[in-house]
């Protein structure tokens, strides 16, 4: 905890003390700032603290990669340290008149990391869904445990329901994390969703056609939702105070609610139907070159922000077929930097460097790759190439075999072999014991210049 709490400090120091700041949050690997004057930031002295294994600036935020579950602990200690107004996250307001200020914007990026928002929260829930289900598939197997499907039936029954729980209440998670990312009513977000996959829309015919609850998927719903935040905040400014409290809920949900049975769920459905079958068609068809491109270029979207883009695509390819074959291929990018890392470790003399991939090779193997990044095969170029390569390699393989996962995304590298359908685990460990092996010879055969302490 004291070198948490000193990093928390020399952190605060290197952006210009607590009244610089006027948004303080983290994810699972990084501390995010937004501060008033980016002149007052010390980002030399920021790149350089021990517990800081990279930083990049997305829009108008600076992000120090810290490493996962550390990023919470740093923002923790820092708003403890911090005193007064200073200690609270603005809002809303001081956060876009920021945003506006940035030298630098990224506006695609930013509308990807906040389509991404939508999802995030939900990561807990996938895992332990997509873990529960490997369980059971373990448990199926009369080669591992022997007769205990045979004997323990409703133990296993259980164990499904809490493995496909998510997936049953899916829409309505998405509709109130929708509405509060959008900055509509989450309560009225949840209903949206819940008119969408009402039973009961399969007893109404529309236009010579039989309704279906549930069409479009998470599409739909974020379609249906954004529209609902739009109608609501303009009631808001154009009714009464009196009434609009009354009013607001009510006209709102009429006039969503029918233009997302009329057009908007149907216009879901078109684009989910199409997103389900191109990827699934392109991976099936593609094999060994569609496999190398996805996973050759995660990367570098994962450096552009484009990668939250594809979160939609991961609940998609589930909700349409049980499985996500578009996973295991973007997973072997990080094995490939995995390779490249511990070809670096050994050909390295900077001691410092040699600390960071230390650190930083467990929880890539586990599947978190943004400290190898940042801290790593980034900033020396040539490894970074290198570990695309590697990760080009593992993917074609994985696609060629059509390996895929029950889970929707939140987990990689390693632990997602637990998620793996049955009769294609080995093939994803030999996928990534490949990237992990093609990464480490092109970074070996590329070379790059190795920094001075």
């Amino acid at each position: 905890m004291e070198k948490t709490a000193a990093l928390a400090s020399d952190i605060l120091q290197g952006i210009g003390g607590e009244k610089n700041i006027l948004r303080l949050e983290n994810c699972m690997t990084r501390v995010r700032v937004e501060v008033q004057d980016d002149g007052q930031l010390d980002l030399a002295r920021l790149k350089k603290l021990s517990g800081v294994s990279g930083y990049v600036k997305q829009g108008a935020q600076h992000q120090l990669i810290v490493g996962p579950g550390k990023a919470a602990q740093v923002v923790d200690a820092m708003r403890a340290l911090m005193t007064g107004e200073s200690a609270e996250v603005l809002g809303d307001v001081d956060r876009n008149k920021a945003q506006a200020k940035a030298k630098y914007k990224a506006p695609m990026s930013d509308a990807l990391r906040q389509l991404a928002n939508v999802f995030i929260p939900l990561i807990p829930a996938f895992i332990a869904s997509g873990l529960i289900t490997g369980i059971i598939n373990i448990l199926k197997r009369p080669d591992i445990v022997g007769d205990f499907a045979t004997h323990y039936p409703n133990m296993l029954d259980i164990l499904g329901i809490f493995g496909s729980a998510v997936f049953a209440i899916m829409n309505i998670l998405v509709g109130v994390n929708a509405a509060k990312v959008y900055g509509g009513s989450m309560a009225m977000g949840g209903v949206m969703a819940g008119i969408l996959s009402s039973p009961q829309l399969a007893q109404i015919t529309l236009f010579g056609e039989a309704l279906q609850p549930g069409r479009g998927g998470v599409i739909a719903v974020l379609l249906v939702v954004a529209l609902m935040c739009w109608i609501e905040k303009r009631l808001r400014n154009l009714l009464p105070g009196s009434i609009e409290l009354i009013l607001n809920p009510l006209l709102t949900t009429l006039i969503t609610g029918t233009i997302a049975i009329v057009a908007l769920q149907p216009l879901g459905g078109l684009i989910s139907e199409a997103i389900a079958h191109g990827a699934t068609m392109a991976i099936d068809r593609g094999g060994l070159m569609v496999g190398a491109v996805l996973s050759g270029t995660f990367l570098p979207l994962v450096l552009t922000g484009l990668h939250q883009g594809l979160v939609p695509i991961h609940v998609e390819l589930v909700q349409a077929h049980g499985y996500n074959a578009l996973l295991p291929i973007l997973s072997m990018a990080g094995m490939g930097q995995v390779g490249a890392a511990v070809a670096i470790l050994m050909k390295t003399r900077n001691a410092r460097l040699k600390k960071v991939i230390k650190g930083a090779l467990p929880v890539g193997l586990l599947g978190i790759g943004e400290p190898l990044i940042f801290g790593v095969t980034l900033p020396l170029g040539k490894p970074f190439l290198a570990a695309c390569l590697g990760g080009a390699a593992g993917g074609a393989l994985i696609s060629f075999w059509k390996v895929a996962t029950v889970i929707t995304f939140g987990i990689s590298g390693l632990p997602l072999a637990l998620t793996i359908v049955t009769g294609k685990v080995m093939l994803y460990l030999l996928g990534c014991l490949v990237a992990i092996i093609a990464g480490f010879l092109f970074t070996w055969l590329l070379g790059f210049n190795d920094p001075e302490e």
